[in-house]
């Protein structure tokens, strides 16, 4: 039992830019299918007489393209599967525009369904839009070319180097989402090219305009595309990451810039530090300026040093990208996988436990024989003891509440004071540490970082000292002309303006 379904291409819209085979195939069909008899060529079959059944029905039915599109294709393979049912053989013929193999969804679910339901497809060509674009709009895909679907485009698409053709635009809603991706890109100035019709004659219509004025053209339908010419200007690819890459890799190369090209891992590894605290600080004071440059800054350290192992051939920052999605995907099975979370707690242990599985499958794990292992060195004490307690109390040796942990407290400061009457200074010093260790647990049952607390009150004492400064200046003082009392009060006046907390 013969079940086929052959697929013809009707061209882009003029009857010349149909083939011999395809207008033969056309007219020998008992069962001919179009998907819509919105498009030029209909004309000639109707002029013809053929006979045939539009699915332009299933249009009205649906809110969406793709369910348009699914609803099609079971369409025709049920009537192929009537047909052999009924007649023991079954043949259909199904026309869409252009050519079946460019920007044809239905053609593309065809190829899997008819596979699976033992259907023989045969894909025969027909000119599609493209070969009238190239054409009407005088370019060479061979210099860089990219087709893009408007219903579905991001500007992670987006390339200025290539020549682009965004298809699918059918009306001013999709032109304007078009629009915002491409200012993504682009200058809202920049100009592209609309283009109606393309290749058919007598209809065909090519419109340069700016890109924010996309959305503000009338005319958009079914044959609808808007063109994006190909730029060598290095500008318009600054907003891209392969620009960067790019820039970085000159910069370290010979005939680069001197200093970048001497640069070692350990030669700027204060650099990454000090950019880090420039960027912390750009955080603090929630300046979205300041946090633009700054995260470039240390974005830059971090081209740096993989560019280094780039020219080594041991990593490149591609390689890095690719660890870093790698590991985002597989530690959120919660999103990406078949796991679930209702709230962040649920969140973090289930990054944890992907965490922890993920270091046994490398044996990172048997490599850490303490629970304390896995804490960078160079932490700042104060997070490294806040680390150093998270760990140990994963495993149970934590107090059940706050209650001991003030106690605890209490009682090394008591030792503090009975080691400031000794006058041993190590002594002191140790159990200062103590102390410190102690608070630090406090911060912890109380959900705060120790390291942003004490940067927040560091930036309390700084504002209010300020103050005081700023009030000898007012009265014609200097500290050698003041004294604790007075300054005691414009604290106190500089705690009711900023705070009292």
């Amino acid at each position: 039992m013969k079940k086929q379904i052959t697929v013809v291409g009707l061209g882009s819209g003029s009857p010349d830019q149909l083939t011999l085979g395809v207008w033969k195939l056309l007219q020998k069909a008992d069962h001919l299918y179009v998907r819509t008899k919105h498009h030029p060529m209909m004309t000639l079959l109707d002029e013809e007489q053929l006979a045939y059944t539009s699915f332009d029905d299933v249009y009205e039915r649906h809110a969406n393209f793709p369910d348009v599109y699914e609803e099609i294709v079971q369409l025709l393979i049920e009537k192929v599967e009537f047909l052999a049912e009924s007649e023991g053989t079954a043949h259909v013929v199904y026309a869409v525009p252009g050519h079946p193999m460019v920007a044809e969804s239905t053609v593309q679910q065809l190829l899997s369904r008819c596979e699976l339901a033992g259907i023989e497809l045969d894909v025969r060509g027909g000119e599609s839009f493209l070969d009238a674009a190239f054409t009407a709009l005088r370019f060479d895909p061979i210099e860089g070319f990219a087709l893009l679907d408007a219903a579905a485009l991001s500007p992670a698409q987006l390339q200025p180097q290539l020549h682009i053709i965004i298809g699918q635009v059918y009306d001013q809603y999709t032109a304007s989402d078009v629009k915002l991706a491409l200012m993504e890109r682009y200058p809202d100035e920049y100009e592209v090219i609309v283009g109606h019709a393309l290749g058919i004659e007598g209809q065909e219509q090519i419109l340069h305009v700016p890109i924010y004025e996309l959305d503000r053209m009338e005319g958009y339908h079914n044959l609808s595309v808007i063109y994006v010419p190909r730029s060598t200007d290095d500008a318009l690819r600054n907003r891209t990451f392969e620009r960067l890459h790019e820039i970085v890799a000159i910069l370290r190369s010979p005939g680069g810039c001197p200093w970048d090209m001497e640069q070692t891992h350990q030669s700027i590894r204060k650099n990454f530090i000090e950019e880090l605290y420039e960027a912390l600080e750009a955080l603090d004071n929630d300046d979205p300026q300041a946090m633009q440059e700054e995260f470039g800054d240390v974005l830059l350290q971090l081209m740096l040093h993989s560019q280094m192992e780039e020219e080594l051939g041991s990593f490149s920052m591609f390689d890095v990208i690719q660890t870093l999605n790698e590991k985002l995907v597989y530690r959120h099975p919660h999103v990406f996988g078949e796991q679930s979370a209702s709230n962040a707690e649920d969140a973090l242990k289930s990054w944890e436990a992907m965490k922890q599985k993920e270091q046994e499958e490398k044996g990172i794990a048997e490599k850490r024989p303490s629970k304390l292992d896995g804490i960078p060195k160079d932490l700042p004490a104060l997070l490294t003891a806040y680390k150093l307690q998270k760990k140990a109390a994963k495993v149970g040796f934590d107090w059940d509440d706050i209650g001991p942990v003030l106690d605890k407290i209490v009682e090394e400061l008591e030792e503090l004071k009975k080691e400031l009457e000794s006058g041993d200074q190590d002594k002191q010093a140790a159990e200062l540490g103590d102390l410190l260790f102690a608070v630090v647990n406090a911060s912890r049952f109380i959900g705060a970082d120790p390291e942003e607390a004490l940067a927040r009150t560091n930036l309390k004492f700084k504002t209010r000292f300020q103050y005081i400064e700023e009030q000898l200046r007012i009265n014609g003082k200097s500290f050698d002309n003041t004294n604790l009392v007075e300054m005691d009060h414009w604290w106190d006046q500089a705690k009711k303006f900023n705070g009292k907390d």
